[in-house]
C-alpha cells in the first residue's frame, strides 16, 4: 500500500490451517485500499500449512523464534510491534466480521471522539453452527459484556479488541505472563484511563469449537476462576490454555 496504513489488524495464530483462509481472505485488496488496512499474522511456531496460506493475504508475518513457544499475548504483542497504524484491531485466526464494509465504517466513526480509548463488540458462534444453546449463552454474554463496561469495569473478549496505538502502547499492551485471562486484563487496564465502547449494533462470529470439545460448563468455568484470579492475584490460574484445531 503506498498510504501510510490507518489500520493494523492483527491476527495471532498457531496451526490454524483449517479455518485461517476464510478468516484472512475477507480482508480484500479493495477492503485495505478503502480504509488504509495492513493485516499482520503473528504466527507462534505453526508446523501445518497456516503460514503458506496466509503468505498472499498479509503484508507482514511476524514468525516466534523456531523452537520457542508463544502465548496468545505474546503473539498480539509482537504483532503490535509491527504494526504502523494508529487503530489496532485484535482479532483470533477463526474470527468472521458480519457486514465488514459497516464494521470499518462504524468503528472508525466511533474514535472521532476522542473520549473513547477502546472499543468491543457483540460475539456469536458461525451462523451455520450455531445451535440454541449457542445463542441463549452469547445472547446473556454480550449483555453482562455491554453491562461491565457501562458501569466502569472494562471488558471485552480476544475475538474482537479495538484500541488506540497510543493507548495500547501507555498501558505496555498484554500482559504476557497470563496464560488466560489477557484480554479481560487490558481492557481492565484501559477502562482505568478512559471510556471503552460496546458496539451493540456490531457482530463478529468465532468457531463453536471449544464450546463443542469441553461443553459451555468448563469454558465458563476456566473464564470465571482466571478472571478472579487476574483480578485478585494478577496472575491466571490455568498454566496453558489449550489449543483446539
Amino acid at each position: 500500500m503506498k498510504d501510510s496504513p490507518a489500520i493494523s489488524v492483527i491476527i495471532p495464530a498457531l496451526n490454524e490451517e483449517k479455518l485461517i483462509v476464510q478468516t484472512v481472505s475477507q480482508f480484500t485488496s479493495l477492503l485495505k485500499e478503502k480504509y488504509k488496512i495492513e493485516l499482520i499474522i503473528s504466527d507462534g511456531g505453526s508446523t501445518d500449512k497456516t503460514l503458506e496460506l496466509c503468505k498472499n493475504h498479509s503484508e507482514i508475518i511476524e514468525q516466534a523464534k523456531p523452537g520457542e513457544k508463544q502465548n496468545i499475548p505474546q503473539g498480539r504483542n509482537a504483532g503490535a510491534k509491527a504494526a504502523s497504524g494508529s487503530l489496532f484491531y485484535f482479532f483470533n485466526a477463526d474470527t468472521l466480521i458480519n457486514e465488514i464494509d459497516t464494521f470499518f465504517k462504524l468503528t472508525l466513526s466511533t474514535f472521532n471522539d476522542d473520549r473513547i480509548f477502546a472499543a468491543t463488540c457483540r460475539i456469536r458462534v458461525f451462523p451455520d453452527e450455531e445451535i440454541l444453546k449457542d445463542k441463549l449463552f452469547h445472547s446473556f454474554y454480550n449483555g453482562y459484556v455491554q453491562i461491565l463496561n457501562k458501569i466502569g469495569m472494562g471488558m471485552g473478549r480476544g475475538e474482537c479488541h479495538i484500541i488506540r496505538k497510543d493507548i495500547f502502547d501507555s498501558v505496555n499492551g498484554y500482559n504476557e505472563s497470563l496464560s488466560a485471562g489477557e484480554d479481560y486484563d487490558l481492557f481492565r487496564r484501559i477502562r482505568k484511563l478512559g471510556k471503552i465502547k460496546f458496539l451493540r449494533k456490531l457482530v463478529v462470529y468465532e468457531s463453536p469449537r471449544r464450546y463443542r470439545k469441553f461443553g459451555y460448563r468448563k469454558v465458563i468455568g476456566d473464564w470465571i476462576r482466571n478472571s478472579l484470579s487476574v483480578i485478585f492475584k494478577n496472575k491466571s490460574v490455568s498454566k496453558v490454555w489449550e489449543a483446539v484445531r
